[in-house]
């Protein structure tokens, strides 16, 4: 098993001494060279248990479209929508960061139209936003970032982009798609971007732009065990979906069930959701998710 019950213990009783996590102690802990241990998360009940097992981030992500509506896709969801459950999860949570998707169509128009929608989810409690796009996207991150708002890109595969992208494949494979992420990348952490999720992206190529933006934090998801941090949607973890990202019945090779599965992929008896976040987060720390050959690409 990948944590036994005293590691899950340490790592409450850590989590609940400690402050509050703010941007700088995230930056901090980047150059400590200690992994980010990100989740979803949608309510003030989870909020205030991933707290309580020291994740550092809680990501409410318009994934809620998946796995709270039972939609095939995020695209439906909306910026009131994002405000409610941002305000749920920032009354649940005492001490863990709190980032909030920028919903499909409510930033993409114009910087001022992002920042009216960055503010209203400010004002429900996130801390920061994430919005897709590359760098079509720069003026409007540097906008946000001007105006005091702190933003986190995503490149890669884009959920709100799916149907541009072809579906859900892994992004930046050939030589001239991998030039253009690491573009991308680039216009984000020039435009000020504190964080960067990636997203199906191949290991090395995600390994590639951590190293060359060290101050821009990146968040992988079937990104390789290289990024600063990691991220996975809360109700994967816990083996509740099947199937969120509307890729079919089969189970994202990136995706482990920590309630379930061990560290090596053998089956080990069935933990509770606080003992599974928990494992989440030594294995994240430790370096043991993901496991490169079994998560990545």
């Amino acid at each position: 098993m990948s944590v036994h019950p005293s590691s899950s213990l340490r790592t409450t009783e850590a989590a609940a001494q400690r402050p509050a996590v703010t941007l700088h102690r995230l930056r901090e802990q980047v150059a400590r060279g200690e992994p980010l241990a990100m989740l979803t998360c949608y309510d003030a009940t989870y909020a205030a248990l991933l707290d309580a097992v020291g994740v550092d981030l809680l990501l409410v992500g318009d994934s809620l479209g998946n796995v709270i509506q039972g939609q095939s896709g995020t695209q439906s969801v909306t910026l009131e929508q994002m405000a409610y459950h941002t305000a749920c999860v920032a009354r649940g949570r005492r001490s863990a960061f709190v980032l909030a998707d920028l919903p499909f169509g409510c930033y993409e128009a114009s910087p001022q139209q992002a920042f009216e929608s960055a503010a209203v989810l400010m004002r429900a409690g996130a801390q920061m936003v994430k919005l897709e796009g590359g760098g079509e996207m720069a003026a409007t991150v540097r906008f946000l970032v001007e105006r005091g708002i702190p933003v986190c890109a995503h490149l890669g595969l884009t959920p709100q982009r799916v149907h541009a992208l072809g579906g859900f494949r892994v992004q930046g494979r050939d030589d001239a798609a991998a030039a253009a992420l690491r573009a991308d990348a680039a216009a984000m952490a020039e435009a000020g971007a504190a964080m960067l999720v990636l997203e199906l992206v191949p290991t090395a190529l995600a390994t590639a732009i951590t190293q060359a933006h060290p101050a821009m934090a990146t968040i992988g998801i079937g990104a390789g065990p290289h990024t600063a941090g990691q991220v996975l949607v809360l109700h994967d973890l816990l083996g509740l979906t099947s199937d969120v990202s509307g890729a079919g019945a089969r189970r994202p090779r990136f995706v482990r069930d920590f309630s379930r599965e061990a560290a090596d992929g053998s089956a080990c008896a069935t933990l509770s959701p606080g003992q599974a976040v928990a494992a989440y987060v030594a294995d994240v720390r430790a370096r043991r998710f993901p496991d490169a050959q079994r998560h990545g690409f």
